[in-house]
């Protein structure tokens, strides 16, 4: 019978060990606000308001085949900036919204994969039309000894636009600030 109980105890403490971790409402609130604070560095062309985001060793790997991995905070916030400095050159805006439809979570580790699109609005004089492009991102993150989280690694790469129009929102995930379509030449005729 001891050797029994043993067992049990054994089985039930090993099914316990392999259930994941269930994300805490504040881990949630603070993963989730990384995207509130990259639409804001978007929308103001500020880079300065994502380098809280990321880790000191964060990496970022871009989607062009081209261009090899970014290391490091400093350099993937210079990318931001250099990126952003096109935009404000062009006297445009931008806006970028996410959909996470899927977050991975172990106590101090998270895995957030989901859609984000990003609208392109050209200089009035331009007369161009609004134009979007969106894709798909898997970000990393570890929550530290301060208790706060940080990207350690970011990547994306491009999908088409009903993707993310067609993302279902998930409990307790960003599921942003509900972009519509834009209309197109076919849906005027």
């Amino acid at each position: 019978m001891t050797l029994f109980k043993f067992i049990a105890a054994s089985l039930l403490s090993f099914v316990c060990v392999l259930q994941p971790a269930v994300a805490m409402p504040e881990d949630n609130v603070a993963l989730n606000q990384f995207y509130t604070q990259f639409s804001q560095a978007f929308e103001h062309l500020d880079a300065d308001l994502v380098k809280s985001i990321y880790a000191e060793d964060a990496c970022y790997i871009p989607e062009n085949q081209s261009k090899e991995i970014t290391m490091g905070r400093k350099n993937i916030i210079a990318l931001y900036k250099k990126f952003f400095g096109k935009i404000k050159h062009k006297e445009a805006r931008i806006e970028v919204d996410f959909r996470v439809v899927e977050r991975q979570m172990e106590t101090t580790n998270a895995t957030d994969i989901g859609y984000y699109l990003i609208r392109f609005y050209p200089p009035v004089d331009a007369e161009e039309p609004v134009s979007e492009f969106a894709g798909k991102f898997v970000t990393v993150s570890k929550k530290n000894e301060d208790g706060k989280w940080y990207l350690t690694v970011d990547t994306n790469n491009r999908a088409e636009p009903p993707f993310y129009y067609n993302a279902k929102p998930s409990p307790n995930l960003y599921y942003g600030r509900q972009f519509t379509p834009l209309a197109t030449e076919n849906d005027d005729n």
